[in-house]
């Protein structure tokens, strides 16, 4: 037993491995983590989809018929026409839910309008539409 507790060479060897191994498996945990959260941010991302049904040229406003086609809900965050930011209440829309969006804007006949609808997510519908 004395000879077992004088040989102290083995010792240092054995605690650099087991600090590695330790190091080893929390960076490797970490990564998973960062791994998981960023796919499923971006999984909801991708399963995110708007569609701009309809849009209506009314009498002091437009009107937008969107529907949510996406594999998750939906946050209405923002519009856009002609790159100004137009006054909205942020709603949700279900999976396969639609409704009308109206908007007060002072719309001029025979004019061009770039209508962008942006998700709390980042996604965005545009498209040029020309009054009637």
């Amino acid at each position: 037993m004395k000879g077992f507790v004088k040989n102290k060479r083995a010792i240092t060897p054995v605690l650099s491995s087991l600090l590695l191994t330790i190091v080893a498996v929390a960076a490797m945990s970490l990564a998973a983590t960062a791994a998981y959260v960023i796919s499923d941010n971006l999984h909801q991302r991708m399963g995110e989809r708007l569609v701009v049904e309809d849009v209506w040229f009314k009498p002091g406003g437009i009107g937008i018929y969107i529907s949510n086609v996406g594999k998750v809900a939906i946050s209405v965050s923002n519009v856009y026409i002609n790159s100004s930011i137009q006054s909205i209440a942020p709603f949700t829309l279900e999976i396969g839910q639609h409704r009308w969006l109206n908007i007060t804007y002072g719309w001029v006949s025979s004019s061009l309008y770039h209508i962008i609808v942006s998700t709390g997510r980042g996604t965005q519908v545009a498209d040029y539409y020309l009054a009637p």
